[in-house]
């Protein structure tokens, strides 16, 4: 019999980092010294006070049954002391917490829980490709949200038409921001929560790289007035505390919006290893330990490398203030993923392509701050010799 996948697959767009990806595993297969500045995981280990206490905690037999649904209460309620210690803001650990197995699949779910099939989900682009995904699985029509580097990388709510907003019940937003870098500051997150309160809309802001940033810490939605009425933050330990792997996060907000997403969860899984959930509630209670902090210093360093590097160059780069990404515009004239291409092929340095981030991200491309500083040094040597 003949196979036919689902139609919401083929709603997909094209995967764009396809061709970028077998690229690099042919460079590296021939043997050749590639440098890798385009994938976003931490090249550091977890810090070891988090393993020792995974050690003990996977050792208890309580902790081979199946989790908890909405997550191990340490787990939440050090979540709701992050949220007091770092914003002052006070949430309720059972009510307005849950935890998740990493950020990507609380984004991937919330349209099931907010989402009914027609209604508009408001998404920024460039962005996440998973925003546009899980807005397609749940049914949702997407209606992009540029990202303008005039607008401080921030959406224009006024161009959004109001025949739109009046359809809409979800909006996404991700500060700072994968892939340009930028922090929102509370300006904008307060016209965001009158915009939705307007229109009726659940607003998901997707914190993941909230603990990583080189200036002022940059603020939290939820400490806008009116926000637990409609929005709910993801925070990941992910970058953080280098633990990519693991996959914890937790998501905080509105009560009935957690409730939802909860519903969602019971149905779809049976939450994260409880071990995990132990270990990451002592990351969550330890925030300024030194190995912790020192990973900032890490990223400036490097940040700094690269930036200088691309300025020599000549190419236009504004060093990010958050994120371990370097956001900047490639040669004039070059598409990014023309531009991505050549540097693999001629440098053996990999580049992610903006294009592939949304159409308003061509002529950008994005490096990721997960190699060593002289690595990075090497990558814009051999920058300087490719010829587009």
């Amino acid at each position: 019999m003949s196979f036919a996948k689902a139609q919401r697959l083929t709603a997909l767009p094209p995967y764009l980092f396809v061709e970028i990806d077998k690229a690099k595993r042919a460079a590296i297969a021939a043997g050749r010294d590639v440098i890798n500045l385009g994938v976003g995981d931490p090249d550091q280990p977890t810090p070891g006070f988090i393993i020792e206490r995974m050690h003990s905690a996977i050792s208890n037999p309580k902790n081979h049954r199946y989790p908890f649904d909405e997550g191990v209460p340490e787990f939440r309620q050090q979540a709701a002391m992050f949220m007091k210690r770092r914003f002052g803001v006070e949430v309720d650990a059972n009510r307005e917490v849950i935890t998740l197995i990493g950020s990507k699949e609380g984004i991937a779910k919330m349209p099931l829980a907010v989402v009914n099939p027609g209604d508009v989900v408001l998404v920024p682009e460039p962005g996440y490709p998973v925003y546009n995904a899980a807005s397609i699985f749940a049914g949702g029509q997407v209606h992009f949200m540029p990202l303008k580097r005039e607008n401080g990388w921030l959406p224009d709510l006024e161009a959004i038409p109001p025949d739109v907003a009046a359809r809409a019940s979800l909006m996404i937003l991700n500060y700072p921001n994968n892939p340009t870098a930028a922090v929102a500051p509370i300006a904008f997150y307060e016209r965001a929560i009158a915009f939705a309160r307007k229109y009726g809309i659940t607003i998901l802001q997707d914190a993941a790289y909230s603990e990583v940033y080189f200036n002022a810490p940059p603020p939290s939605i939820l400490q806008v007035a009116g926000a637990r009425d409609c929005c709910v933050e993801m925070y990941s330990l992910s970058k953080t505390y280098n633990m990519t792997g693991w996959r914890l996060a937790f998501a905080v907000g509105a009560a009935p919006v957690i409730a939802a997403l909860a519903q969602v969860k019971s149905n779809m899984d049976s939450g994260q290893f409880n071990a995990i959930q132990e270990a990451g509630a002592l990351a969550l209670a330890q925030p300024d330990r030194m190995e912790v902090r020192a990973m900032l210093d890490l990223y400036r360093e490097r940040r700094n490398v690269l930036c200088g590097g691309l300025k020599e160059l000549g190419w236009e780069v504004d060093p990010p203030q958050a994120t371990f990404y370097v956001w900047f515009r490639g040669p004039k004239g070059v598409k990014s993923m023309d531009a991505a291409k050549a540097i693999l092929q001629q440098a053996d340095v990999v580049l992610i392509p903006g294009i592939g981030f949304g159409p308003d991200g061509e002529g950008y491309l994005r490096a990721a701050l997960t190699v060593d500083a002289q690595r990075i040094v090497q990558a814009v040597e051999r920058l300087k010799k490719v010829k587009f």
